[in-house]
């Protein structure tokens, strides 16, 4: 017996699992769809030269897989969506150590207020 994923769209037999993830509606991704944070997004881009800011720090040029993080997460405070000092640009592994806590947002914070001095 087969049937339509609902993750992927193929047809796979019934109990099979494609790997695909389904992703549920947050209000966080709500706010990440909308026009005004994208172009929130590419200003912070703009501001840091297209670097991810601690590779720079470290004297090096990321200018690849480049991503803005939300030091406060969306879910704590969803009114920092828009905040230019609750915003950095790094590289997606500097973006996945900050998402795990690994980078502290004190450092993360002083990055900041380096870029906007620059600005």
């Amino acid at each position: 017996m087969y049937k339509s994923c609902s993750k992927c769209g193929r047809i796979h037999p019934y109990n099979y699992n494609c790997g695909k993830r389904e992703y549920k509606e947050t209000e966080e991704r709500k706010l990440r769809a909308t026009s005004r944070w994208k172009r929130k997004a590419k200003q912070i881009k703009e501001d840091s030269q297209g670097l991810c800011e601690v590779c720079k720090k470290e004297g090096r040029y990321t200018y690849e897989g480049l991503e803005v993080h939300h030091i406060t997460k969306l879910r704590d405070d969803p009114d920092l969506l828009l905040d230019d000092t609750n915003l950095i640009t790094l590289c997606s592994y500097h973006h996945k150590l900050a998402d795990a806590g690994e980078i502290k947002e004190e450092y993360l914070r002083e990055l900041v207020k380096e870029r906007t001095k620059e600005v």
